[in-house]
């Protein structure tokens, strides 16, 4: 299995620090609001990476942070006349219900920033004990940028074409840094932000520290796997390198992985543009897994463009292979119990070669576009080679297939199951009888009338079948 390597900028052969385990990272939202669709992305990618490796085999430690305290937290909180902590309980709980639509798999643990803030302590202590970091005059704790050697590796930018290119922005109530490189580990307070006790002055973490101690306390001085979007490189990721590692004394993560930008129309998503959109009101339009499925048709680390063509075409594409799934169940569904025949168990045997190209895409970076282009080859090979005469086991096991490969995409393949009220049934066998008698008529009639109803149906030589429009 090879993925791409943002620190060394290749593909590198995925070999775990500890065999059989795997301690993966990712940076979550900053919970002010309801996510967007590009919050979305890196959610569903790492998402769908986590599942992969545990198709694998791997144990997978899997943690994800939520912001819960930032300056836009403040902002709304002061905007509402409310605590901040009451504005990151909310919007933890949207983004929950946003995430559990999208099937992306509760982490090993959901660590808030403000439950951490002992563990941040202690490591600007030990920065500061090790020459890294330093108090300012009003209190703010820097961390000493230049001390950090290595300072730059991942984001591959050079020190002194930093230093050339800075403009220091002035930020009130911070003291003067002893360079414009160093960042914040620790800030005072301002009038009516929330804050907690320190040594060095009453105030809150900066951003940057609370990723490396979150990931150092819940996966340790090393993990395996740091991943989120590629805006996050530098300074976010390119900062907590720092902090870790000196802190530390261990490299930090062995492998940096980052999805790219999602652009609306073509264009860079904001409000400002008028094509802003959260994951709620997609999911007043479209089902989410049909936007898990759109962010899954392109590989992670390709700009990803969101318009309606494409998501219908998204629509439609994963409706092919509900409709597979769909006509496999309906042929088990009055099937007795049979064994394969020996020229079935040849065609499964022709069937596993999607399989290994469904693995191949996967271990190739993550390719979820070539992993769905073999689902769609096994959706066309199922479709040609199966019908009401094939064996039970034989039809299970082409099931089986599809739903084991989309549920590693974490697309849920089955429909629930759905009950047609007593006057839809009443109008499906009314229909059957006209037909049976010839009366083509009301037979149309009441195909219009089951339509309007949101049912649609099938006339198959297997017999009716209907769906939901």
């Amino acid at each position: 299995m090879k993925i791409y390597n943002t620190l060394s900028k290749s593909k590198e052969e995925f070999i775990p620090l500890k065999e059989g385990e795997v301690k993966m990272y990712v940076c979550g939202p900053t919970v002010y609001n309801f996510i967007h669709i590009g919050n979305a992305r890196p959610m569903i990618v790492f998402d769908t990476v986590r599942r992969y490796l545990e198709y694998k085999g791997y144990h997978v430690q899997y943690v994800s942070n939520f912001t819960d305290i930032d300056d836009k937290i403040i902002k709304r909180a002061n905007e509402e006349g409310v605590d901040a902590s009451r504005i990151s309980e909310r919007y933890i709980k949207e983004c929950q219900k946003d995430m559990e639509g999208l099937n992306v798999e509760q982490a090993t643990v959901n660590p808030l920033a403000t439950q951490e803030i002992d563990g941040m302590l202690q490591m600007i202590r030990i920065l500061i004990e090790k020459g890294h970091a330093y108090r300012a005059g009003d209190g703010t704790v820097y961390f000493r940028t230049k001390s950090f050697k290595e300072y730059g590796k991942l984001s591959h930018k050079n020190l002194e074409e930093l230093q050339a290119g800075h403009r220091e922005i002035k930020v009130a109530g911070e003291g003067a840094k002893e360079d414009d490189l160093d960042f914040v580990l620790w800030k005072p307070k301002k009038e009516g932000e929330p804050y907690w006790e320190s040594e060095w002055c009453e105030g809150r973490p900066g951003w940057h520290i609370e990723c490396s101690v979150m990931a150092k306390r819940y996966l340790g001085d090393e993990i395996d796997i740091h991943a989120g979007g590629e805006d996050l490189i530098f300074p976010h990721h390119e900062n907590e390198i720092a902090q870790s590692e000196a802190a530390n004394g261990k490299p930090f993560a062995k492998y940096w992985m980052h999805n790219a930008f999602l652009n609306i129309d073509n264009r860079k998503m904001s409000k400002s543009a008028n094509n802003f959109f959260t994951v709620r009101e997609i999911s007043e339009r479209y089902p989410l897994q049909v936007l898990r499925f759109f962010m899954l048709s392109a590989h992670y680390r390709s700009p990803l463009n969101f318009s309606s063509e494409l998501i219908e075409s998204s629509k439609n594409g994963l409706e092919r292979i509900l409709t597979a799934v769909d006509h496999l169940t309906y042929l088990l569904k009055e099937k007795e119990v049979s064994k394969c025949t020996e020229k079935e168990r040849q065609t499964l045997l022709q069937a596993e070669e999607y399989k290994k190209k469904f693995e191949t895409a996967m271990e190739d970076d993550f390719n979820t576009a070539d992993a769905i282009a073999a689902i769609f080859e096994l959706v066309k090979f199922v479709n040609t080679n199966s019908s009401a005469e094939n064996s039970a086991e034989y039809l299970q096991a082409l099931k089986d297939m599809l739903v084991l490969y989309c549920g590693i995409l974490g697309i849920i393949a089955e429909r629930k199951e759905e009950l047609l009220d007593e006057e839809i049934e009443a109008l499906i066998q009314e229909r059957q009888l006209a037909r049976k008698e010839k009366n083509f008529a009301r037979a149309d009639e009441i195909r219009k009338e089951l339509i309007e109803k949101g049912i649609i149906l099938e006339d198959t030589r297997e017999g009716v079948k209907w769906k939901r429009s």
